[in-house]
């Protein structure tokens, strides 16, 4: 017996003298992380496991302000001060390239022409620096963020970092009030958001098949991918890969944006490796909501002036009443994040 202990003891530090010396290595800070688990090969951390493996991801396990989150409609509180956002374009179309990191469909744009946004939560101009695509294997899941506990197909994320304060995005990432990120949630329609068709038709999207594939877009416009809504939520956050800093604030969108069924289908033939190696679709590349931990989620969405109407005009306390639709009827209905307010 007390061989087997033995051997037991020497199975166990081995594991852990392997798992310090992963953390120790740059490399491994770098890359040495996934959202699923690999089909084959060694041991990559899945979301449960980023904090756990590596001292410089210890937010991801402990921290308090983490992202994604649920949204619970029902406890957006109304911010009289939060402003329309404001995107400065210089009235010029831009350029950047589309990789396939084998996490995510990444555009990284050129430093020709930039983009900054201001307005809403922010006390300084954030610039533009990384789109990324999130989505799902199936039409019910893919976005990070969940409304009302329900997934919608895909979420768009626009990086952006406090160039007022920062000189680059990565010493923005860990600094406080360094980054903004503008998240679209994605529908599958008939019809296609006309900046993200130039992302997805057949002929671009084919380019980046595989991992370190790229291939360079221009004449972009931004404003394109905005939904037509000046409505939109906030809260407080940290970026959804390690090392989670704490340092996002987030801007959610009233209204989601579309891409064909076509494009889904293209987006999930996307693979996470190489050509020589097995492939491993892209899909499903979303961490799992944190907790809140009694954050404010505040919005830009007056409840209250949809009292104003009242037959009678009777003085009395507005009685709200709150119909919940799930992602799939939510777009039947001009509304605020799923809930419709009637207030008489």
């Amino acid at each position: 017996m007390e061989i087997v202990w033995e051997v037991l003891f020497l199975l166990q530090a081995n594991f852990i003298v392997c798992i310090s010396a992963q953390q120790n290595s740059p490399k491994i800070h770098e890359g040495w992380w996934a959202y699923k688990e690999v089909v084959q090969g060694s041991f990559v951390p899945v979301p449960s496991f980023w904090g756990l493996v590596n001292s410089a991801w210890n937010l991801c396990s402990v921290g308090k302000r983490q992202s994604p989150v649920n949204i619970e409609t029902s406890h957006m509180i109304f911010d009289p001060f939060l402003t329309p956002l404001r995107i400065n374009t210089g009235g010029r179309k831009v350029s950047g390239t589309m990789y396939n990191t084998g996490r995510h469909v990444s555009l990284r744009l050129d430093k020709e022409h930039l983009v900054n946004i201001s307005g809403g939560p922010m006390t300084y101009s954030h610039r533009l620096e990384e789109i990324r695509l999130h989505f799902g294997s199936e039409d019910s899941q893919g976005s990070e963020h969940l409304l009302n506990g329900q997934a919608f197909s895909g979420e768009v994320q626009l990086i952006h970092y406090n160039h007022e304060l920062y000189t680059n995005v990565t010493e923005a990432a860990k600094s406080p009030n360094g980054l903004v990120v503008v998240s679209i949630f994605i529908k599958v329609s008939d019809s296609s958001n006309p900046f993200l068709n130039r992302m997805l038709n057949r002929d671009t999207i084919t380019r980046i098949t595989y991992k370190n594939d790229a291939y360079l877009l221009q004449g972009l416009n931004i404003e394109e991918l905005y939904p037509e809504t000046s409505s939109f939520i906030t809260y407080d956050g940290s970026m959804t890969i390690p090392p989670c800093y704490e340092t996002a604030s987030w801007i959610i969108m009233n209204k989601p944006v579309y891409i064909t069924r076509m494009q889904m289908h293209s987006l999930r033939l996307l693979s996470q490796n190489q050509p020589s190696q097995i492939f491993l679709s892209m899909s499903d590349n979303f961490r799992p909501v944190q907790p809140l931990n009694n954050r404010c989620i505040r919005t830009n969405i007056n409840f209250s002036l949809q009292g104003k109407d009242c037959p009678n005009n009777r003085a009395q306390k507005l009685q709200y009443r709150a119909t919940l639709f799930t992602p799939e009827t939510w777009l039947l209905h001009d509304c605020s994040y799923a809930i419709y307010f009637t207030a008489c």
